[in-house]
């Protein structure tokens, strides 16, 4: 994969999905669906976003009984995705099904744990131990399913990547450390990713009280489309002069010879 970034239409307007991918189609290296898109657009509205010329990462997170979720995939295979994702915790048996019923040259990642959730909600779930831990057992269970790879957050990349020299990572959203755009995930900088071989949503959620006044501001901001970066793509300032939209990154095994450049 030449350029790691893939750009989040997450909307469920399809003329404006159109528009951003459009716009940065030469900047980047792959267009990400997500639930929302999904719901709205159906396997219509997959298909047509191909026509931009992108590969497309079908982010529907699948979680069900190993048989549905195979039969989900099926009927997604024309479509041809280039990532597809499941949650890891639906247990490998779901995983190796997912990973069985996929088109060839797709890649299955698994969903280990939601950028949203924390330790507490671990407990309150009924999950021992923390988040980190959490996502270094849910790697590896991927890692003995025979799937791609996983996503995770920055926070714990580092740990998985060690886990799984060879792995496909996802780490969605890496913003600059200048971006005037910031969210209760505590989004990482590139810099901070140097050594990683993929970018970031940011670490786990910090709850905290936010005064009304920012609160608003914060909402009034989200509803533009997000610039975003990864640590390693070779057309980083490309992307940060296209439209403004949010971005994932997806990285092969990190190879020392590769040239970084952290834009």
């Amino acid at each position: 994969m030449s350029n790691r970034i893939y750009v989040a239409l997450d909307t469920p307007d399809f003329d404006k999905a159109m528009a951003i991918a459009t716009k940065v189609r030469h900047h980047v290296g792959g267009i990400k669906l997500g639930l929302e898109f999904f719901m709205a657009n159906g396997r219509a509205g997959v298909r047509d976003m191909g026509d931009v010329g992108l590969p497309i990462f079908l982010d529907l997170k699948l979680h069900d009984i190993p048989n549905t979720v195979a039969k989900a995939i099926q009927a997604l295979r024309p479509l041809e995705p280039a990532i597809l994702t499941v949650h890891a915790a639906g247990g490998r048996a779901m995983m190796e099904d997912a990973k069985a019923a996929a088109p060839t040259g797709t890649k299955v990642v698994a969903v280990t744990m939601l950028t949203s959730l924390d330790d507490t909600d671990l407990v309150t779930t009924g999950v021992r131990g923390s988040a980190h831990d959490q996502v270094v057992r849910l790697t590896e269970l991927a890692m003995e399913s025979g799937v791609d790879g996983i996503v995770c957050s920055g926070a714990e990349v580092a740990a998985a990547r060690k886990l799984w020299p060879k792995g496909f990572f996802v780490v969605p959203g890496v913003r600059p450390a200048r971006s005037a755009t910031r969210s209760a995930s505590s989004p990482r900088a590139p810099r901070s990713m140097r050594g990683h071989r993929s970018s970031s949503w940011g670490g786990r959620s910090r709850r905290r009280k936010i005064p009304t006044s920012l609160h608003a501001r914060s909402k009034r901001r989200c509803k533009a489309p997000r610039r975003l970066k990864t640590s390693s793509p070779r057309t980083c300032s490309g992307v940060q002069r296209a439209a403004k939209a949010q971005a994932c990154a997806c990285a092969e095994p990190w190879m020392p010879e590769q040239v970084r450049h952290d834009g």
